[in-house]
């Protein structure tokens, strides 16, 4: 988290990328009624590179599907860049998208439908900031389910050799899509504890992040899609 000059934490720096003027204008009005500072915007994946690398937002609102660049291709340049990454949370209009999960592959931190609530879209942002990832749970079982397969018999306990219980409690609730306050509510744990069962698992199991336990927890029959 950014600290500004008077030692607060300073408003998350958020660049819009769509290819509809309308589209960026509205959630600009609901990213700065909310405190958040829309430092800039993009009509393509192209202009957005250019505009990560300009500005250095924190989070960017990455629409899928535009012209002369998509989402998906501008993700992963933005992932190629040097220097902190900011944090890609990608929309889409489809609730079955085959470019959202590719999206998510090249390093993307979530995904959400674009019809969005305008309160789940600021909290969506503000966890995506926080270094966690949104999983719009209207979108992951539809999306693991096609596009992950199971493993071969007795490949689960070896897949998950040396994970406790507890850790699989929580990689199905991060599979579920609950950030790690929610788990911590679920659980009757802290959020700093639900933090560190959550490195656990990404270290014990050689994982990315949050996206890629959700993809083995689907995928190893930890939880079942729908």
């Amino acid at each position: 988290m950014t600290i500004d000059r008077t030692g607060e934490p300073a408003p998350v720096r958020v660049l819009l990328v769509d290819d509809q003027e309308l589209v960026r204008v509205g959630f600009r009005l609901i990213l700065q009624r909310a405190g958040l500072d829309v430092v800039g915007e993009a009509a393509d994946g192209l202009e957005a590179v250019d505009a990560v690398r300009e500005l250095r937002p924190d989070v960017v609102l990455m629409d899928i599907r535009m012209p002369r660049l998509d989402g998906v291709e501008a993700t992963r340049r933005i992932m190629q860049l040097v220097g902190e990454h900011p944090r890609v949370l990608v929309l889409t209009t489809f609730d079955l998208d085959e470019y959202v999960y590719e999206a998510v592959r090249a390093g993307a931190s979530g995904f959400l439908l674009k019809d969005v609530a305008p309160d789940d879209l600021v909290h969506a942002v503000r966890v995506v900031a926080r270094g966690e990832t949104m999983l719009a749970p209207a979108l992951i079982a539809r999306l693991l389910e096609r596009f992950t397969s199971r493993p071969m018999a007795g490949a689960v306990q070896a897949e998950l050799e040396g994970v406790t219980e507890r850790e699989l409690e929580v990689a199905r609730l991060v599979a579920k899509g609950m950030s790690n306050a929610e788990i911590g509510a679920h659980l009757f744990l802290s959020e700093a504890t639900v933090k560190t069962y959550v490195s656990r698992l990404l270290n014990k199991l050689h994982l990315r992040d949050r996206v890629q336990i959700a993809v083995l927890a689907y995928r190893t029959g930890l939880v079942e899609p729908g």
